[in-house]
Parts: structure tokens; sequence; C-alpha cells
């Protein structure tokens, strides 16, 4: 997806941190081993809670801490972190229409940061192999932009703008979540093919596609053009790629050569798709009500 010619985004929506060193092991036991358990518990939204150290960086230098400053379409189009900043406040004039049909929470952006290696975070410590996630207690995103790489490296996405931009859509549909109550209402402690986990997930892939789908509509108030251009077949294929990089069955059967519906938490790759397709192609909040579904 490309950012229209003549955009610009004002800078300070996205907190970069880096030199935040090693931070503490993520303490696994069992199963798959640790990074790619990691990945199918926490990927894309996951509770880090459950398995986020709570000490310290473990020393080193201090982080760094600075804003993601404004930046033009055309370094967007570039960059990921000014990709990262532009798709961010996308998402928020979008849900600033939307929002009002779910709640009357007037905190409607969540915080983001894009780290470097491992950093401080409201559920705990974090590092790169946590994976993207959004932190209920804090109401922030947080991410390492090399887990880009890793999604196409180790888990066969295509990988592309619109890729990238649909793993930010999905950890903002949790931040709506969090807003509108479905997080406590929600048992997020269970698992299996049909539990509110998975539930979950699919509802925030579908809101990304809500998004996505209307992203090229989407007009900034600073420019007064859409913040993007009409999405293509061949971007559209990336997001699909990567909603089925990360799909359960995906990752089970590339780590372990085997796939257990009883211990999912996010859903199939078959799943994921679809609920992203559902949000972008009916474009209604209505259609995203996983909970309301018969089967999933």
């Amino acid at each position: 997806m490309t950012f229209q010619d003549g955009g610009r985004f004002e800078g300070g929506r996205v907190q970069s941190r880096s030199g935040g060193g090693r931070g503490k092991g993520i303490a696994v036991g069992g199963g798959l081993g640790t990074l790619v358990l990691v990945v199918v518990v926490t990927l894309l939204g996951g509770n880090p809670t459950q398995l986020l150290s709570g000490g310290g960086s473990g020393g080193g230098s201090p982080e760094q801490v600075a804003e993601v400053g404004a930046c033009s379409a055309e370094q967007a189009n570039a960059e990921r972190e000014c990709r990262l900043s532009a798709t961010v406040q996308a998402l928020d004039e979008y849900w600033q229409r939307t929002l009002p049909e779910l709640a009357q929470d007037p905190d409607v952006e969540p915080a983001v940061v894009s780290f470097q290696d491992a950093t401080e975070t409201g559920c705990g410590s974090a590092s790169a192999s946590t994976g993207p996630f959004y932190c209920p207690p804090d109401r922030t995103i947080y991410l390492d932009l090399s887990f880009y790489d890793l999604l196409s490296s180790q888990y066969g996405a295509q990988g592309g703008p619109l890729a990238e931009e649909y793993v930010v859509a999905h950890e903002y549909g949790h931040h709506i979540q969090q807003l509108t109550g479905i997080f406590d209402s929600a048992d997020r402690s269970g698992t299996g093919d049909d539990s509110d986990s998975v539930r979950v997930e699919l509802q925030a892939d579908c809101y990304a596609g809500l998004w996505a789908g209307d992203a090229a509509t989407t007009v900034d108030p600073d420019t007064g053009v859409p913040f993007l251009e009409p999405i293509t077949e061949d971007e559209l294929a990336q997001a699909l790629s990567a909603a089925a990089a990360v799909g359960d069955d995906h990752i089970q059967q590339q780590s372990a050569g085997g796939v257990n519906p009883d211990t999912w938490t996010h859903g199939s790759s078959e799943q994921r798709q679809r609920w992203f397709m559902t949000g972008y192609r009916d474009g209604s909040v209505q259609s995203c009500d996983t909970f309301a579904a018969a089967s999933l």
C-alpha cells in the first residue's frame, strides 16, 4: 500500500527506543522451544503478561529514547520507522471516525513504541523475539521492526508495506477491544479453535481489514488528500500472506511437524485470512463480531 504523493506526517506519534540491552530471557518451558512458543502464544496480540519477564534490562548502557519526527509520504514509502508513524496516524484518523459506534472512551489513540533488542513495558521486559504485541496496562503497542524480516525469512510471508501495515492495524485493533470492554469480557486464558482467545485475535484481524479497506478514502485533514493509494491485488496478497504466516496451524506444522487445534490461541491461516477479508470487503464493525459467529 503506497502513501499518496504530497502527503506529510507530523512527528511525535511514535516513540523510538534503542540500546536497551539484551533484556532478561523469557522463561517458557518445554514444547516447541522458546522463540516458537512465544510466537505461537503472543504473536500479533497474545497475552504478553503471561510470558514477559518482570525484571529489568539486566544492565548495560542506558536506553536511548526519541520521537519519530515528521516525514513525507515518499519517506513513508521507503523507510520502516516513518511508515510505522504514518500508518499509526492513518489508523488514528479512521478509528476517531469509527469508534463512536463502539464506545464513549475519549482515549482513542494508543501509545506506540518502536524498539531495538529489548525494552521495558507495562507488561514486563520485552525482547525482539517476543513479536509485536499490545500491552493493556499501559495501552501501548510495542514492536521491534526487525520482526518483519523474521516474518519473511522464517515464516514464509511475502513481506511488503501492506504486510507491515497489517501487523500494526491488528495491534491497534486490540486497543479498540480494550476500549470497548472485549478484553474484560472475553476469557483470554483458554485455548482451542473455538476459544475466546481465537475469537479475540480473529476480530483484531477483521478490524485490520476494516481499516485497509477504508484507507484509500480516509483523508488526512492536514493535507486534504487520502492517506493511501488504492490497494492493488499484489499488495492485498502481501497482507494475506502475512496473515497466513502467523496462523497457528502454519506455525505448528513448520516448527513441530503436526497441528493440534486444541492448543490454538490465534486461529488457522485460513481463518486469519478470511476474517481480514471479511472486514476488508464488508466495511462494517458489525461484520467483525466473531463472538456472535456460530463458527469461525
